[in-house]
């Protein structure tokens, strides 16, 4: 059942149709991805099974790691924006899913640079 996954393989199951969705309507791709949507998956797979914090990993947006080379965040960024609005009328036990993961998630601490400040 979709529910029993682990976090990341739920993320990996919803991302992907996220990109499915974005490509089949912006793309008019028939079923299959368009390269760049397909380049697209397999470096989303790619970098989600290599995260460094695993099961425990934070929400992407809120991860102080960015992983994903600036081209490809982008290109992240504008599926997330277009699919994740229609997931709910699509498929909303993903999105339901993806919006209690995001709430639940474990949060990481950014590295913040104190600024000192200096009597005179």
């Amino acid at each position: 059942m979709f529910l029993l996954k682990t976090r990341r393989e739920r993320e990996s199951v919803i991302v992907q149709a996220m990109i499915k969705m974005y490509c089949h309507e912006n793309h008019n791709s028939d079923g299959n991805l368009c390269e760049e949507c397909e380049s697209l998956s397999k470096y989303s797979e790619k970098r989600l099974l290599s995260c460094m914090y695993g099961e425990v990993k934070p929400v992407c947006k809120q991860c102080p790691v960015h992983c994903y080379s600036p081209v490809m965040r982008e290109q992240m960024r504008k599926v997330m924006r277009w699919a994740g609005p229609r997931m709910i009328f699509r498929n909303p036990v993903f999105a339901i899913s993806h919006i209690i993961d995001n709430l639940t998630a474990p949060k990481q601490k950014r590295k913040t640079t104190s600024k000192t400040t200096h009597s005179r």
